[in-house]
């Protein structure tokens, strides 16, 4: 069965003022459909179409640079708008906020290191948080569209945060300001989700 553009569940403009409503619907309907589109192209007829996303991601052949680069796109963003969904948002409690006060010392501390991850991403990439087995946290970053999923790349662990700093991302509304798109994504992530996520990956 083929990939296809998951649903955001929420409007375009819901996240403004933090990301707006043309980024937003640019991102989703033109650069994340192209990666699915090419996935799609790239695993006909192979041994990976049928495949979970997860599973292709975690048995990349790192070498296979359309399946790397698009199935990376696909499930990066996937992640990247389910944490993002602006309803029930919650706060950062629980299991989860006691594994980040051990990993960094509080909230905040967290919040410093994986802005510090994002904004020193060098050119396009992402930026996680990652969930080891045992339930320890770890911050890392990835370029282009690895993700940790993959074969000897970030954390190694299972993603449950993340933040897309390729420009398409954010520079409509913040042009190179990329250190004020990282301030205001903090802002719209989904505890709930985030949370729900780190309870999976255990």
């Amino acid at each position: 069965m083929a990939f296809t553009l998951p649903e955001l569940g929420y409007a375009y403009d819901a996240l403004e003022p933090n990301i707006d409503a043309k980024t937003m619907e640019i991102h989703h309907t033109k650069h994340h459909q192209a990666y699915i589109n090419n996935l799609n192209n790239a695993v006909a007829g192979t041994p990976l179409e049928g495949k979970s996303i997860e599973d292709i991601c975690k048995g990349m052949d790192m070498a296979n640079m359309p399946v790397r680069n698009n199935g990376g796109g696909h499930y990066n963003h996937s992640l990247f708008w389910e944490i993002l969904n602006p309803n029930d948002k919650g706060i950062l409690s629980g299991a989860l906020l006691e594994a980040i006060n051990t990993a960094y010392g509080s909230k905040e501390g967290f919040e410093e290191k994986f802005a510090a991850a994002a904004t020193t991403r060098f050119g396009s990439g992402w930026a996680w948080l990652c969930v080891h087995p045992g339930g320890k946290v770890e911050i890392c970053s990835s370029p282009n569209q690895d993700n940790p999923l993959m074969p000897g790349v970030g954390c190694g662990g299972t993603p449950i945060l993340g933040i897309d700093v390729w420009e398409h991302a954010y520079y409509l509304n913040y042009q190179n300001r990329r250190p004020d798109y990282i301030k205001a994504f903090m802002t719209a992530i989904n505890w709930n989700v985030v949370e729900k996520k780190y309870a999976a990956a255990l």
